[in-house]
């Protein structure tokens, strides 16, 4: 290996910025030389060695100055891109914990929505029993249209007969709507007002009143109840046989049809409104209508 020449692996080990300063040296003085050597002095002025080192100083100085810059932009980038992706980072971050959240108080809400679900199910099935309820005891009280088969009963007067004396009167109707309870009916009307608890039948008169309403005969009386059994446990009661017995006395028609199926109306609304008694409720006590 030559003097001019230098080993690969020290020129590997040597810094950068040294490197091509020493290498920046040696071709300036090489031009430097040959330029003197082309013009017939080997030998280098004091001047020229001076204006070339110069040079090479001035062009060393920029150069180092120029890669300073660029490491001191290289870093401040460096730093900015440090902070950006840090940023990012946290941003991200913040949004993943947000969307978890969400997607907690999703959960929350499908949760709550679940036993809000099968709490209104649970909700209609006890307002369907109360409804189911409601139209069984209007029915039995007598508030509720009901149809069904059963029996249909038509009375009037004999031709001629004394109205004070031998009309069908308030006690004889009530004594046939009581024989017929007691053979099994479970709805009654007459003349279409429908027979409650409520209902009071009496006389105004010669007329009859039934629910407060005024009838005339001929008095029509449908019965629901089964209509294979009805009629025969109607004339067997002792209700029955009694008013059949003043039927026949005083010449009143009495006719007795079995019906597949006949529709009876409610009562009238207002036999809903207590006059005297009192609604207990768990609270106490709870007036109802005038006392």
């Amino acid at each position: 290996m030559t003097d001019g020449e230098q080993d690969p692996s020290a020129r590997m080990r040597t810094p950068l910025l040294t490197l091509i300063t020493a290498e920046a040296l040696e071709r300036d003085y090489q031009m430097v030389a040959q330029r003197r050597i082309r013009s017939g002095d080997p030998r280098p002025h004091g001047r020229d060695r001076v204006t070339g080192r110069l040079g090479v100083v001035a062009v060393v100085a920029m150069f180092g100055a120029l890669v300073t810059l660029a490491a001191v932009q290289t870093s401040r980038n460096a730093d900015v891109d440090s902070a950006s992706r840090t940023a990012l980072i946290d941003r991200i971050e913040n949004r993943r914990e947000r969307v978890q959240a969400l997607q907690g108080e999703i959960a929350d809400r499908r949760e709550e929505n679940a036993s809000a679900a099968e709490d209104l199910l649970e909700l209609g099935d006890r307002v369907n029993r109360v409804e189911g309820n409601a139209v069984d005891l209007g029915a039995v009280t007598g508030f509720t249209a009901v149809t069904g088969e059963g029996i249909r009963i038509e009375l009037d007067n004999a031709p001629y007969a004394d109205p004070d004396t031998e009309h069908i009167r308030d006690s004889d109707l009530a004594l046939l709507v009581n024989a017929l309870w007691t053979a099994g009916a479970e709805a009654i009307s007459i003349n279409g007002q429908r027979i409650t608890l409520r209902t009071a039948i009496r006389n105004s008169g010669t007329p009859i009143e039934v629910n407060s309403t005024g009838i005339a005969p001929p008095y029509v009386v449908l019965a629901i109840g089964n209509r294979d059994t009805l009629a025969a446990n109607l004339a067997e009661t002792s209700s029955g046989a009694g008013f059949a017995v003043l039927a026949g006395d005083y010449g009143w028609s009495y006719d007795v049809d079995n019906v597949d199926e006949q529709r009876l109306p409610a009562a009238p609304g207002r036999l809903r409104q207590l006059r005297s008694a009192e609604q207990l409720t768990d609270s106490g006590r709870q007036p109802q209508g005038d006392e």
